[in-house]
């Protein structure tokens, strides 16, 4: 249960929130047509697939579950925790999840559907990157388990019992920051297409910057 919430953490939570709800608003919007920031809708779009035996959609959307997944196992091979903490190599991390970003621009000005599978890898090392802090569990791609905690955690409070105010504040933050993400996301796609993509990437390259400058001057790194 979180009782104080640094402000890194928060902050943190917040932007690349945001950031993940612009990216996968752009994918939505895109050819491709799917969601790049969470998984449950694409298996149920993948089971839908295997049951019509469309082999061309198995193959493409199975891709992309892969992808989601191949970037949670990076990130949990650049960062080595789960748990939130100052001085680890969340901007290693940050700039790979640029470099991905990067590439899927790249690839969807080409027409090219990998674009998608590129953006899923840098949602899903983004996602595992941001895991745990003090036993509350955060998540910045998708909100469907945030909402839940937090319907659980107004459900004690109305009945009563004691809740960490933080935690649902910053579980608040995050659901609000990911759903301005994507309606600039939507504003941003329907006037310029995939040059959306350079507001997430613009923000994940600022945040992996003043990360790395602020972390390399911490105490214990001296």
């Amino acid at each position: 249960m979180i009782t104080k919430l640094p402000k890194w953490i928060l902050w943190g939570g917040a932007i690349l929130a945001f950031s993940a709800g612009c990216v996968n608003t752009a994918a939505l919007m895109g050819f491709a047509r799917l969601s790049v920031s969470h998984v449950t809708g694409n298996v149920s779009l993948f089971a839908a697939a295997i049951a019509y035996m469309d082999a061309r959609s198995i193959l493409y959307i199975g891709a992309l579950l892969l992808s989601f997944l191949a970037g949670a196992i990076l990130s949990g091979y650049v960062i080595g925790q789960t748990s939130l903490k100052l001085g680890r190599r969340y901007g290693r991390a940050l700039y790979i999840e640029a470099a991905l970003l990067l590439l899927s621009y790249w690839l969807y000005q080409q027409h090219d559907y990998l674009g998608q599978l590129a953006a899923a890898m840098a949602c899903g090392l983004q996602n595992a990157m941001v895991a745990t802090y003090s036993g509350a569990v955060i998540r910045t791609t998708h909100l469907t388990g945030l909402t839940s905690d937090m319907g659980a955690a107004i459900g004690n409070w109305l009945a009563g019992r004691a809740i960490s105010k933080p935690t649902l504040g910053f579980q608040a933050v995050i659901w609000y920051c990911f759903c301005g993400g994507s309606a600039l996301g939507a504003f941003l796609f329907a006037k310029v297409g995939y040059d959306t993509l350079f507001v997430p990437i613009s923000i994940v390259l600022s945040a992996a910057f003043i990360y790395n400058y602020v972390s390399d001057r911490l105490p214990e790194k001296r």
